[in-house]
């Protein structure tokens, strides 16, 4: 593979680890943990990974050469870091022994079941430091949930002497890799399984969690784009731009994105669900800051929107709610798209069939006929960047024949998706990555099986970061999943009484009226540390002392 000059240079920068990860390394265990929520039904199961404590890496002072070969799955969507977990993870197991063998499993879980993977050497592992993407064995999204799927990784399992597995995915691939571990430990197979928590829509957070990698590159890389369009909207002068972000459960990117940028207006999913607002709430508060602007002849703007913001307006999501029960009803399989609209119509509520009946004909059929591969609903197919604009259009022109607007309305569109998701990572994922890679490691080497590697204390300097792992059921409740009640970690929403929601809250009027944009530029790898290796807001804020 030819690389270009960045990749040159980045693959000699040297990531840094925290001081317990650093040299020897021992384990500090806690107290025992308890699920989140639904406690006895968890422990039950998980009656052999459930309750084990926190663990914490500290320097030690006996060096332990530990044998052991591991096998590596990139599971679901890409994020900036996850090569670094890969090199960490293969630096540690060579430190430990240098005949332990890295095994990476192509494409995703499905190469675990399909027996298809490759041996990761130093050639391969450093032609892939500090890069973006999930190229060197690629992802996928096959669930591991099944016996069938267990026993099937086994036999691979056993072929390569394979003492664990290690999972870099989110929030449904480390309850996957929690079912896994908690299988192969009632079977006594002595297969360990280790979960990484990746995610850029940043809802893979908790009291043990700070973040999820690959969400303070994809927000960078965001805010830079974001920055553009405010530049050239205040030089032309013209357009209003309606720019919608990934996040699909949270809105950690869209707010991240405004405290970074601040824009004119940034909707957050969970205050409009809290608040109770409808599709027409929406619409109004845009419209009337557009007219406000107008009023002092500035009629261009920016408009920042979460791609799950449809689904949290409380209406439309009682109405989703349903359709994922009645898609995944077995008559609703096979049927052609007029039929299947019909059917579902048919199995509606009065109350939610009339709210399907008044959405845009586009987006009912959307929501009538799209699934994605967890078998919900495809909100993120749906474009609600034009839907709140065509919606904000037609109701200027209704205040323009009242009178109460003069101005000018046109509009631009944008989604920032793929292009956040396989940037380069920024040096605060190179690092983070590369300790959770290594963190993974140690959880393998002190024979910890159900944990995900964590690194806490992150807006420190690197030399004070806290690596360890948690126990995967602490972070687990039941949730009503394809119609029935399943087990899954639970999501992280964006915290309303959270001082970085509460930042962004006092400022957003001012944003709203004047003209107030940042201009955050690229990620910068080289330069002063307040620039090149600064957290997200969002970190900053949430550990602000």
């Amino acid at each position: 593979m030819k690389k270009s000059l960045l990749q040159q240079e980045r693959a000699a920068y040297l990531p840094k680890l925290p001081k317990g990860l650093q040299g020897v390394v021992k384990v500090k265990e806690g107290e025992p943990t308890q699920s989140v929520g639904n406690q006895d039904e968890i422990r039950e199961l998980f009656p052999n990974t459930y309750g084990m404590p926190l663990v914490e890496f500290v320097p030690g002072d006996e060096a332990v050469s530990k044998k052991m070969n591991v096998g590596v799955i990139l599971s679901g969507g890409q994020a900036p870091g996850g090569h670094n977990v890969i090199t960490g993870l293969f630096d540690a197991i060579k430190k430990l022994n240098p005949e332990n063998r890295l095994y990476g499993f192509i494409l995703g879980p499905g190469g675990l079941v399909d027996h298809n993977y490759m041996e990761i050497t130093a050639e391969i592992a450093d032609e892939y430091r500090n890069t973006g993407g999930f190229d060197m064995i690629g992802s996928g999204r096959t669930k591991l949930e099944k016996e069938d799927q267990f026993e099937k990784g086994l036999e691979i399992i056993r072929k390569l002497d394979i003492q664990a597995i290690v999972i870099i995915g989110g929030d449904d691939s480390n309850t996957n890799a929690c079912v896994l571990a908690e299988y192969y430990a009632a079977k006594n197979y002595g297969v360990q399984v280790i979960g990484c928590p990746k995610t850029i829509d940043g809802d893979l957070k908790n009291d043990q969690i700070e973040t999820s990698f690959g969400f303070d590159t994809a927000c960078k890389v965001y805010s830079e784009l974001i920055g553009n369009i405010e530049r050239d909207c205040n030089s032309a002068r013209k357009y209003w731009h309606f720019i919608k972000v990934m996040g699909r459960s949270a809105s950690h990117i869209a707010l991240e994105c405004a405290l970074q940028t601040q824009p004119n207006i940034c909707l957050i999913s969970e205050e409009v669900e809290t608040k109770e607002m409808s599709l027409n709430d929406v619409v109004d508060y845009i419209a009337n800051v557009v007219a406000e602007r107008a009023a002092d002849g500035n009629n261009f703007g920016t408009v920042i929107i979460p791609e799950g913001l449809i689904e949290f307006i409380p209406a439309i999501k009682k109405l989703i709610s349903q359709l994922n029960d009645v898609l995944a009803m077995p008559e609703a399989e096979n049927l052609a798209s007029a039929e299947q609209i019909d059917f579902v119509k048919s199995h509606l509520t009065k109350e939610n069939l009339a709210v399907f009946n008044s959405l845009p004909t586009s987006v009912a059929r959307q929501l009538a006929l799209d699934r994605d591969p967890h078998g919900n609903v495809q909100v993120s197919l749906i474009e609600t960047e034009k839907l709140l604009s065509e919606m904000v259009a037609q109701k200027l022109e209704k205040m323009k024949k009242e009178g109460t607007y003069q101005g000018k309305f046109s509009a631009q569109h944008h989604f920032f998706g793929y292009e956040g998701r396989c940037a380069a990572p920024s040096n605060f994922d190179a690092d983070y990555c590369y300790a959770l890679g290594t963190s993974a490691a140690q959880l393998i080497a002190n024979g910890k099986t159900g944990y995900m590697a964590i690194v806490k204390n992150t807006t420190a300097p690197t030399d004070e970061w806290k690596a360890g792992g948690v126990p995967i059921t602490m972070m687990m409740n039941m949730e009503r999943r394809h119609g029935e009640m399943k087990p899954v970690i639970r999501k992280a929403l964006v915290e309303l009484g959270g001082k970085p929601f509460k930042t962004f809250a006092a400022q957003r009027d001012k944003w709203a009226k004047e003209t107030c944009y940042i201009y955050p530029g690229p990620i910068q790898y080289w330069g002063p540390s307040s620039v090149c290796d600064r957290p997200t807001c969002t970190l900053a804020l949430e550990q602000e002392k």
